[in-house]
């Protein structure tokens, strides 16, 4: 099958620790200082998510988070909101299932945006957004989550299968923590996306480098 999917930064790879923000977790002013504290500790991708608050909220949060993960050569992605990804400078775009479609979000955002897809257990799934030209694909959940804990569950030779069959990176999520990432490292996989196992730990800085520190160079 080709592989339309543009190509990430060389200099700037995806993988390592994915850290995903939850506005329970992440009060708008926390939000800043928590992530800058993931990013220390080894978070090389972060991902607003928020669903509740309004648009200009979110719009300033995120410019203030693209610099950030600038900084730290961290890429910054927008969950689910084509204009907020598009106005606030963000790197890409992660959609889900029920979300705008992959061939909307590249209209609108071009060629050089990265865009992830939820693909939860389905390689046929991922196959297919990898050829409509996702960057990326996401399974999950691995683990019980308290973030989604009616998610569908994933198996982890999914992971395994994932990583013989696609050329982009692979991620996966759910549950993750410094305890039980080794197994799902173990397949090869890119990034591990955590939510729980890094904002809502007492030290976030030293729950990132815990999760960062596993993956090989």
């Amino acid at each position: 099958m080709a592989n339309n999917s543009p190509p990430l930064n060389k200099t700037r790879p995806f993988h390592g620790l994915y850290v995903i923000t939850d506005p329970t977790l992440c009060p708008h002013n926390k939000l800043v200082q928590q992530v800058a504290q993931a990013l220390e500790g080894g978070a090389k991708i972060v991902q607003f998510r928020d669903k509740t608050s309004d648009f200009q909220t979110k719009l300033q949060l995120c410019k203030q988070l693209v610099r950030l993960c600038e900084q730290h050569h961290a890429y910054f992605i927008v969950n689910d909101d084509i204009q907020l990804a598009k106005r606030s400078g963000a790197h890409g775009i992660h959609i889900g299932k029920s979300d705008q479609n992959l061939l909307t979000a590249r209209q609108q955002l071009g060629e050089h945006a990265i865009i992830g897809v939820s693909c939860y257990n389905d390689i046929t799934l991922a196959l297919t957004m990898q050829n409509l030209g996702a960057n990326y694909v996401a399974f999950g959940r691995f683990f019980p989550s308290k973030t989604k804990p009616n998610a569908p569950q994933a198996d982890i030779n999914t992971l395994i299968q994932a990583k013989k069959t696609l050329k982009i990176p692979v991620v996966a999520i759910g549950g993750i923590t410094a305890k039980n990432a080794t197994k799902l490292l173990a397949t090869g996989v890119d990034a591990l996306a955590v939510i729980q196992g890094v904002l809502a730990q007492k030290n976030i800085q030293t729950a990132a480098l815990r999760i960062s520190q596993q993956f090989t160079v």
